[in-house]
């Protein structure tokens, strides 16, 4: 059998990788401490849980759900976004349900991208935005994100010839995996660029709720002239500690959100009447259990920093995300940085090469393990004889 091109291009997924080795150490009996893949340790509330199973027993949530998602939903997200950053969104035509937000974000290129069409891709990046660039026949032009420039991209620098061919620009703050924040004004110089040349900005933003020393960051949309160019992708899974429930969300421009929709009615059957109705209630609650769980991860994020910097790496404590983006030891590739925590110490930490070449010379280490086992990775990363 012969498999498709896009089969044989595609490179392995990253955390996929990690996972492979995990379980290889671990079928040799060796405990391994996991700081690779951004998924919260910490439980869903128990007030989401219980409106999960109090739907899960109506029959009408057993049947298919519709596509675009249940109205309630829907306009649980619109008071969500109103409350939480001020933007008004009709439900209707501007709030699209999604089997979480990866799953949106790897069909939206579907929307845009024709064979040989271009989109302009942060790197380092979540791996999806290229993937699905793939997919759909396009080219990724890559966006350099860089430490002088808080890893902004320099929109300015983009090629005019290449600019025009482009369909789609991917923005992505807080940031995964450097950790850096945006605000407003970046995004509306983003709007600008994006009227100049006629193309759509995909945000993909999930991290708005997990951040730090009193920082608030900033939606996309509340940019002046977002709704008219762009779409921002958000999830409950790092709000609210629902990434098992897959349930996400994607607001703004109501043709994209069409053009979304009738994708997606193509490919998926929509999510889950009762995890909608979950979500529901994470998004009615009480918020106080965002603030409580960040409380946890800042004490993890200082934990890191500190322990990294006395080991002589170079590391901006993050603003918000679930991430610590770290400068490898002169003279290391980020490869071999990680092989050799993996080896020597059984840590895993995620080397940045893996997000894009950009991403070479650091690696990312993630929040979302429980303290003990911060405590005893750090104190494994410290008696490493080559890092000590």
């Amino acid at each position: 059998m012969k498999f498709a091109d896009r089969i044989e291009k595609l490179p392995p997924y990253l955390f996929a990788q990690i996972s492979k080795k995990v379980a290889a150490k671990k079928a040799d009996g060796i405990d391994v401490i996991s700081f690779g893949i951004g998924d919260p340790d910490l439980p869903t509330p128990t007030h989401i849980i219980d409106a999960l199973c109090e739907a899960a027993r109506e029959p009408a949530n057993h049947r298919y759900p519709e596509t675009e998602g249940l109205p309630d939903f829907r306009a649980a997200v619109a008071r969500w976004y109103e409350g939480r950053f001020g933007v008004r969104l009709d439900p209707a035509k501007e709030v699209l349900s999604l089997i979480g937000s990866k799953e949106g974000i790897s069909h939206v290129a579907l929307c845009f991208i024709d064979p040989g069409d271009v989109a302009l891709v942060p790197d380092p990046a979540y791996p999806v935005y290229e993937i699905g660039t793939m997919f759909a026949g396009g080219e990724s032009y890559k966006i350099p994100l860089t430490e002088d420039r808080g890893f902004l991209p320099d929109l300015d620098a983009i090629p005019a010839g290449v600019a025009h061919r482009a369909k789609l620009l991917w923005l992505n703050y807080p940031n995964n995996p450097t950790g850096a924040v945006a605000d407003i004004d970046f995004f509306e110089r983003a709007v600008h660029f994006a009227k100049r040349y006629d193309i759509a900005i995909c945000h993909d933003g999930p991290y708005s709720e997990v951040a730090y020393d009193e920082y608030v960051p900033v939606s996309f949309m509340q940019a002046k002239g977002a709704m008219d160019v762009g779409i921002e992708f958000h999830s409950l899974s790092k709000s609210y500690n629902m990434t098992g429930w897959r349930i996400g969300m994607a607001v703004g421009n109501p043709r994209i959100i069409d053009a979304l929709m009738r994708v997606k009615s193509n490919i998926d059957s929509g999510a889950s009447q009762a995890i909608q109705r979950m979500a529901i209630a994470a998004l009615d609650g009480p918020q106080d259990t965002i603030a409580a769980h960040n409380a946890i991860y800042q004490r993890r994020r200082d934990k890191v920093v500190a322990a990294l910097r006395n080991l002589g790496l170079r590391v901006t404590p993050p603003k918000a995300s679930l991430y610590v983006w770290a400068k490898v030891p002169d003279g290391m590739t980020s490869a071999a940085f990680a092989e050799r925590l993996l080896d020597q110490a059984a840590v895993i930490v995620t080397p940045g090469n893996g997000y894009g070449e950009h991403g070479e010379g650091y690696v990312r280490l993630s929040l979302t393990l429980p303290d003990d086992r911060v405590d005893e990775g750090l104190r494994r990363i410290a008696a490493v004889p080559a890092l000590a």
